[in-house]
C-alpha cells in the first residue's frame, strides 16, 4: 500500500520510465518480421516519369505486396538530388524513410556541390533494381562509322567537330569530357536543355556527337540521321549486342548508372537484408527483366559486395572526369 507523498513519487517516476522504455521499444523495430508497422516512404530526388521513377515504383509495388503496407514514392527533385537524398541521409535508421536515386546522387553531386550530408558515413547503398546505360551516337552524315573513327577524325580536324551535353555535371556531360581528354582531341561542347532536346539536335544535324541514355537513342538505331557507335557499360548489352564498349577501345573507360536503394546508416540489417532479398528477386523476375531490357537497362539485384565495387569504380570515374572538365571539387 502507497502511504507517503515519497511513495508517490517513487512509483510515478517508475511508471514515466517504463512509459519511456515501451516508446523506445515500440518505435524500434527489432528484426524484420517487425517491419514494417506502418507505411514507408521511398524518396526519390529526382522528377516523376524517368527511368529512375519508373524503378522505384516497380520496386515500392513489390516490396508493398510482400509487407502489406504501403511504401509511399515520394519525388523530391532538385539540383543533383540533394535535396531528397539529403533528407535520407538525416532520417531515422528506423526503416520508414529509404532512398531510390542513380548512384551520381551519392558520388557526383558532393564532388561538384555543397551538400547538406555525407553519403559515405549517413547512407548504405542497398541493392539496384537496374543499370541505367548510355550510348554514343554520332550524326550520321560524318565520314565515320566508329568511336576509333571518330576519334581519328577528331585528330585531324581540331576544334571543328562538337559534342552535345544534356545538362551539366551529370554522366553526358562529364563522361565524353573524359573520353576526349584521354584520346588527346579538341571537340567543342554544346550545352542543350535535355536529353530530348539534345537528341533533337542530333537528328536535325545541328550536332556532332552525343553521350546519352540507351532509352533515348535506341529508337533512333534505325535511323538515317543518327549511328549508334559504342555502349558506356563495362560490357555490351543484350538489346543492342551488335555495338562495341567504349573500354573496347579505350580500355578501363566505362560510364552507367547504378539505380536503388540506399537506407540511413544504422538501419537494422535485418531490414536492409529484407529490402535486398526482395528487390533481388523482383529484379531477376522474368517480366522485370525483359521490361529493363528492352529499354537498354541491365536488371539488378546485384549482391552488396557486387555494389561496393561498383561504387568504388563509379567514384573513381567520376573524380577522373570532375577533374578533366576542370570543375573545382566542392568542399
Amino acid at each position: 500500500m502507497i502511504r507517503t507523498k515519497e511513495d508517490l513519487m517513487y512509483f510515478g517516476k517508475i511508471a514515466c520510465a517504463l512509459t519511456a522504455i515501451a516508446t523506445v521499444l515500440l518505435s524500434q523495430p527489432a528484426n524484420a518480421a517487425d517491419w514494417p508497422r506502418r507505411p514507408v516512404t521511398i524518396v526519390v530526388p529526382l522528377g516523376a516519369g524517368g527511368n529512375t521513377d519508373m524503378m522505384a515504383r516497380l520496386g515500392a509495388q513489390r516490396l508493398s505486396e510482400k509487407f502489406g503496407q504501403p511504401f509511399v514514392v515520394e519525388n523530391r527533385p532538385s539540383a543533383g538530388g540533394a535535396l531528397g537524398t539529403g533528407q535520407v541521409a538525416a532520417a531515422a535508421p528506423d526503416g520508414y524513410t529509404i532512398l531510390f536515386s542513380p548512384s551520381s546522387m551519392l558520388l557526383l553531386t558532393p564532388m561538384v556541390q555543397k551538400v547538406p550530408f555525407d553519403a559515405d558515413k549517413q547512407l548504405v547503398p542497398v541493392v539496384n533494381v537496374g543499370t541505367g546505360t548510355q550510348m554514343i551516337a554520332i550524326r550520321r552524315s560524318l565520314p565515320v562509322k566508329t568511336l576509333g573513327e571518330f576519334i581519328a577524325h577528331a585528330k585531324a580536324n581540331p576544334g571543328k567537330l562538337n559534342f552535345v551535353i544534356a545538362g551539366a555535371n551529370n554522366i553526358a556531360h562529364l563522361a565524353p569530357v573524359l573520353l576526349f581528354a584521354r584520346a588527346g582531341v579538341d571537340v567543342v561542347m554544346i550545352p542543350a536543355k535535355s536529353g530530348p532536346q539534345a537528341v533533337q539536335d542530333l537528328m536535325a544535324g545541328q550536332v556532332d556527337f552525343y553521350f546519352g541514355n540507351t532509352s533515348e537513342l535506341l529508337p533512333h538505331a534505325d535511323s538515317d540521321k543518327v549511328r549508334l557507335i559504342a555502349v558506356g557499360t563495362p560490357q555490351r548489352i543484350p538489346v543492342a549486342p551488335d555495338l562495341p564498349t567504349v573500354a573496347e577501345s579505350f580500355p578501363g573507360f566505362e560510364f552507367s548508372s547504378w539505380n536503388g536503394f540506399s537506407v540511413p546508416a544504422g538501419t537494422p540489417e535485418e531490414i536492409i537484408a529484407a529490402i535486398h532479398t526482395e528487390i533481388t528477386a523482383l529484379a531477376k523476375s522474368d517480366a522485370v527483366r525483359e521490361r529493363l531490357t528492352k529499354l537498354g537497362i541491365v536488371p539488378g539485384g546485384l549482391t552488396r559486395e557486387e555494389t561496393a565495387a561498383v561504387f568504388k569504380k563509379d567514384k573513381e570515374n567520376f573524380a577522373a572526369s570532375v577533374k578533366a572538365a576542370g570543375i573545382t571539387p566542392a568542399q
